[in-house]
């Protein structure tokens, strides 16, 4: 069986889109593209090392795929040594187009149904880059094992969210933590099942309570 993280730089609102750069990702008027390199930390690049250290596959959304295949397989300079990793891995899409998916060493996948039985499958280990459209149904079916999140001291307002409509509730165990000089903070968690729930110790009973309810419940 293979081991699913996801792994995502997030503003201190939780928003994801487009760290990378201005054209990386633009839907819906995403002005703020590039927030990631304003800031900088050096806490990353060893967690960024440990992510992608051989033998990985990645698991992409459409949209996070073509904004790779159409970056990684002809960058040059500094990074075509990354570029030339990220082509020979597997990489699996979740997809219901039927685009061809043309950088070498790519896999479409339809659904839940297909994540869960190649995660059950041999082969490297699964970790998610961008796509933040898997996360709320991967959480509900339980498949990831593991969170890593990058957050940056910025708040960006609007923007695609880590933890998007249709998340489900859970608890979380904080695994690992690191913080950076320039304020960067790196998480690792797991699911921990529902949220644990108390009885409030000494709730209230004054009529004044009864009477705010009353109102919130009115909409007053």
């Amino acid at each position: 069986m293979r081991k699913l993280t996801g792994a995502a730089f997030v503003s201190l609102d939780g928003v994801m889109q487009a760290p990378g750069g201005p054209t990386e990702d633009p839907t819906g008027d995403f002005g703020q593209g590039g927030w990631v390199f304003g800031i900088g930390d050096d806490v990353i690049d060893p967690v960024l090392g440990e992510l992608f250290n051989p033998p990985y596959a990645l698991l992409l959304g459409r949209r996070t795929y073509d904004i790779f295949a159409a970056y990684w397989p002809f960058v040059e300079g500094e990074m075509a040594g990354m570029g030339s990793a990220l082509t020979a891995a597997e990489k699996h899409v979740v997809t219901h187009g039927d685009q061809p998916l043309d950088w070498a060493n790519s896999y479409r996948l339809d659904g839940i149904a297909a994540i869960r039985t190649l995660k059950d499958s041999d082969g490297p280990d699964l970790l998610i880059q961008g796509s933040s459209t898997l996360y709320p149904p991967l959480l509900t079916a339980g498949l990831i094992d593991e969170l890593v999140l990058m957050t940056f001291p910025v708040v960006l307002g609007t923007g695609k969210r880590l933890f998007g409509d249709g998340t489900p509730s859970g608890a979380l165990s904080l695994l690992d933590h690191r913080i950076g000089a320039k304020g960067v903070i790196v998480t690792r968690w797991a699911p921990a099942g529902q949220i644990p729930t108390v009885d409030h110790p000494h709730p209230s009973t004054s009529a004044a309570e009864a009477e705010r309810q009353r109102r919130m419940t009115e909409g007053c």
